[in-house]
C-alpha cells in the first residue's frame, strides 16, 4: 500500500509545483508590472499627459478631486460606481429576460466613468515616474474598457443584443486589467496613501533633544530627528518653534527643503501646503495633515515630542 502511495504523492507534488508559481521567482504578472515600472519607453507619453493634466483650469476643484475634503483619495471611491454597474450588467447578461436592466447598468457605468477618470488623472499627475508609468497603462486599459462599453451601449440601443453582450464582456476584461494595475499602484507602490502615518507608530514617547536655540534661525526650516524620525523645525520672530514630520504625507517629499509663507510650509516636490501651527493640509495634493511635534526650550536647549 505504502509502496504505491508514495509514487502517487510524489507525482501529485511535482504536478503542483508546475502549476503553482515559484516562490523564489516573481510571477509573470509581477515581472510584467516590474518592467512597466522601470521602462523609460513610456516617459515621453507620461510627460505630455502630466503637463496636460496639470494645465487644466480646475481651480479649487482640483483639491476636491484629490479628496482633501475627505481625508484620503476620492478616486478609489468613485470607481466603485462604474465597476459595480458593469459587473452587475455582466451578471444580468447571463440571465434571461434582463436585457433592459443590463443596458441601463451599462449606461450608468458610462455616465459615472468620466468623473472617476478625471479624479484619477488629477492624482496621477502628482506621482513619481515609476508610479506614473504603471498608472498610464492602468488609465489606457480603463479607457479601452470605456470604449468597448460605449460600443455595447450603442449596439443594445440598435437591438443588437448579442453584440452588446460580447462587447460588455470584452469591456469588463479590459477594466479588470486596469483594476489589477490600480491595486498594484495602491498596495505595492503606495500611490495616494498617507506616507506620514507611520510616525505615530515609530516615534518614541517623551521629550527628545534636537539642538540648541542657535540651531534654528528665524524663518528657515531646519531638518533634525526625534529618534529616527526626521522632523522640520521652523522658528518664528517671537521665538515660537513649530515642528512637523519632515516627510510629506503625499509622496515623502522633504518639507525641510520647502518655502515658508504666511505661517505655512510648502512641499518642494508637488506643492502641498501645511500649516506650521497644527500640520493642517491647507492645499493639496496631500489629503492628510502632517504629524505635529510639541517643542520646549530648557536652558537654551530645544526638545521635541510627538503631540499624538
Amino acid at each position: 500500500m505504502n509502496g504505491t502511495l508514495a509514487p502517487a504523492l510524489r507525482s501529485a507534488s511535482s504536478a503542483l509545483r508546475r502549476v503553482l508559481p515559484d516562490p523564489e521567482r516573481p510571477g509573470r504578472v509581477m515581472a510584467a508590472v516590474g518592467w512597466l515600472e522601470s521602462t523609460r519607453l513610456l516617459d515621453p507619453a507620461t510627460a505630455v499627459a502630466g503637463r496636460a493634466v496639470r494645465a487644466l483650469p480646475l481651480g479649487g476643484a482640483r483639491d476636491v478631486l484629490h479628496g482633501r475634503w475627505l481625508g484620503h483619495a476620492v478616486h478609489p471611491m468613485m470607481v466603485q460606481v462604474p465597476i459595480g454597474a458593469w459587473m452587475s450588467a455582466a451578471v444580468l447578461d447571463l440571465m434571461p429576460g434582463q436585457r433592459r436592466a443590463a443596458g441601463i447598468l451599462v449606461g450608468t457605468g458610462l455616465a459615472s466613468a468620466g468623473p472617476a477618470a478625471l479624479a484619477g488623472w488629477v492624482d496621477w499627475a502628482e506621482l513619481h515616474p515609476d508610479q506614473q508609468r504603471v498608472g498610464l497603462v492602468h488609465a489606457v486599459s480603463n479607457q479601452v474598457g470605456v470604449l468597448l462599453y460605449a460600443g455595447s451601449f450603442l449596439a443594445r440601443l440598435r437591438g443588437r443584443h448579442a453584440r452588446g453582450r460580447a462587447l460588455s464582456f470584452a469591456g469588463l476584461t479590459a477594466v479588470s486589467v486596469g483594476g489589477v494595475l490600480g491595486g498594484h499602484l495602491s498596495f505595492r507602490q503606495a500611490a495616494a496613501v498617507n506616507h506620514a502615518d507611520d510616525v505615530a507608530h515609530v516615534v518614541k514617547p517623551g521629550w527628545h533633544w534636537i539642538g540648541g536655540t542657535e540651531t534654528f534661525p528665524v524663518g528657515h526650516p531646519v531638518r533634525c530627528t526625534v529618534g529616527e524620525v526626521p522632523i522640520v523645525v521652523v522658528r518664528e520672530a517671537d521665538g515660537t518653534l513649530h515642528a512637523l514630520a519632515d516627510r510629506c504625507s503625499h509622496q515623502d517629499g522633504p518639507l525641510s527643503q520647502g518655502e515658508i509663507t504666511d505661517g505655512c510650509i510648502e512641499c518642494p516636490w508637488h506643492g502641498s501646503v501645511f500649516r506650521l501651527s497644527d500640520g493642517w493640509n491647507v492645499r493639496g495634493p496631500a489629503t492628510a495633515p502632517q504629524p505635529v511635534f510639541e517643542t520646549r526650550t530648557v536652558d537654551g536647549q530645544v526638545e521635541a515630542r510627538y503631540r499624538g
